[in-house]
């Protein structure tokens, strides 16, 4: 439902408070708050969000430099909004002080998980394609308990693991073919690679590198 609500609020970003002045700016905003804080009132949090979502966006595209995360940074902020509104108290802070709180906080977890994605994008694998694909090309893999060994190997992974290294080692796919198909980002697959080869290594020995 909230997912919904946001979306619904998204249709139009205008700015109705531009020309008030800031007390009376953050008499609204505090009416708002506290609307949406004690009753859950979805006007007053589409009305926050036509004020402050086109502020996210343009903050958000000078730190992503990016359409796509500045839109993910208003929904993500304006969904712990609505979640947090209730903690707000006028009596602590300013509206506008704690409204971009939250747009920063979450910009920083963001921008942590970019940076996260990014160094699992460029580390190395544990074992490449081609080495595993060695492996099972080797005369000794065609000896049937080593075949079911590496078999009952897979079958011990976990459900996720196990999906990315039958699409990559059987069937041939690239790992972004891979994350189009299973709609992940390609951090992701390479994280469960490197996983599910770990374990693999692990179950079947160094024998194999």
């Amino acid at each position: 439902m909230l997912s919904t609500l946001v979306r619904n609020s998204n249709v139009a970003m205008s700015t109705p408070l531009a020309t008030q002045d800031t007390d009376e700016l953050h008499r609204q905003l505090c009416l708002w708050l506290n609307a949406i804080g004690s009753v859950r009132d979805k006007q007053a949090f589409s009305q926050l969000f036509k004020w402050f979502a086109p502020k996210i966006k343009q903050f958000g595209f000078k730190q992503f430099n990016s359409e796509a995360q500045a839109m993910e940074l208003v929904q993500e902020t304006m969904t712990n909004i609505w979640r947090k509104s209730h903690l707000y108290d006028q009596n602590k802070s300013a509206p506008t002080t704690w409204l971009y709180s939250i747009m920063r906080n979450m910009s920083f977890d963001m921008l942590r998980k970019i940076q996260t994605q990014r160094e699992e994008t460029i580390s190395d694998d544990i074992w490449s394609s081609e080495q595993f694909n060695n492996i099972l090309q080797t005369p000794v893999f065609q000896d049937h308990l080593l075949e079911k060994n590496i078999n009952n190997s897979l079958e011990n992974l976990p459900k996720n693991q196990q999906q990315i290294i039958v699409g990559l080692y059987y069937q041939q796919a690239t790992q972004e073919q891979l994350a189009q198909q299973l709609n992940l980002p390609i951090g992701t697959i390479k994280s469960r690679l490197r996983l599910a080869l770990n374990k693999l290594r692990q179950q079947l020995g160094e024998t194999y590198d």
